[in-house]
């Protein structure tokens, strides 16, 4: 099985800057590079919009999703509306008390997918994540938007972590068997492993940081995305970036 993740949209309405980056163009780049991988699958995994969230957005999203035309799921971001995004794209039977958490099997993997749209897993996520992980006897396969770790990104490590990290990291830490999590908001590509939890960090379709600076500092803006090939319990990722073709 085959699963493409995109993630860090941030689209915006018609006419609005996005310092200089084609924020739309970005995403239909990183969308036929994605048909063109033909996956089985697709997660976009937060921040589909570009500052606040907009209704207007998020249809254009779901229009692109639709005219693409391969099973996707979703999860919002801290620049989301978890409700707003679950009316629009018919996922409100997902929602719990106005969060966007859910498990779900794709193809024969169970895969769990949380809402940090506030900067953090809420109470109810934690002990809905323990009762998950303890009914769960095979490695973990977990969707995010924010990494669980400080990932030696130094800007996005100061100001924009996880608030309560070390909460999930005691329930990830506590399971038998290997965590697998798929995150993006650093704008990077990253691996970072603690104990028995690999983290995955996945590049941005907007741009991507210069993680060794100090201070932020755009890297490129070549969007990316990530391919996960589940092989018969083998986890194998590749970060691919969506670069203009000559004449575009």
């Amino acid at each position: 099985m085959r699963i493409v993740q995109i993630t860090d949209l941030h689209i915006a309405r018609e006419g609005v800057e996005t310092f200089d980056t084609d924020v739309r163009g970005n995403f239909q780049r990183v969308l036929q590079l994605t048909h063109s991988l033909q996956p089985d699958h697709v997660v976009l995994s937060g921040d589909l919009c570009f500052d606040d969230p907009q209704e207007e957005v998020y249809v254009w999203v779901r229009n692109q999703m639709e005219e693409l035309g391969i099973p996707y799921d979703l999860l919002s971001g801290n620049h989301d509306d978890p409700v707003m995004m679950a009316r629009v794209f018919d996922r409100e039977k997902q929602l719990q008390g106005g969060e966007l958490f859910y498990q779900k099997k794709i193809a024969h993997q169970d895969f769990l997918f949380l809402d940090t749209t506030t900067g953090e897993v809420s109470t109810r996520q934690l002990n809905w994540l323990e009762e998950q992980l303890k009914a769960l006897d095979e490695p973990a396969m977990l969707f995010m938007h924010h990494p669980p770790f400080l990932s030696n990104v130094p800007h996005m490590d100061r100001k924009y972590a996880l608030q309560n990290r070390e909460e999930i990291q005691e329930l990830l830490f506590e399971h038998p068997y290997p965590v697998h999590i798929f995150s993006g908001h650093y704008h990077v590509d990253k691996t970072v492993q603690r104990q028995n939890v690999i983290l995955y960090i996945t590049p941005a379709c907007f741009f991507q940081i210069d993680q060794h600076e100090k201070d932020f500092k755009v890297d490129h803006r070549i969007p990316g995305l990530r391919e996960i090939t589940l092989d018969h319990g083998a986890v194998l990722t590749t970060v691919m970036y969506a670069r203009r073709r000559k004449g575009q």
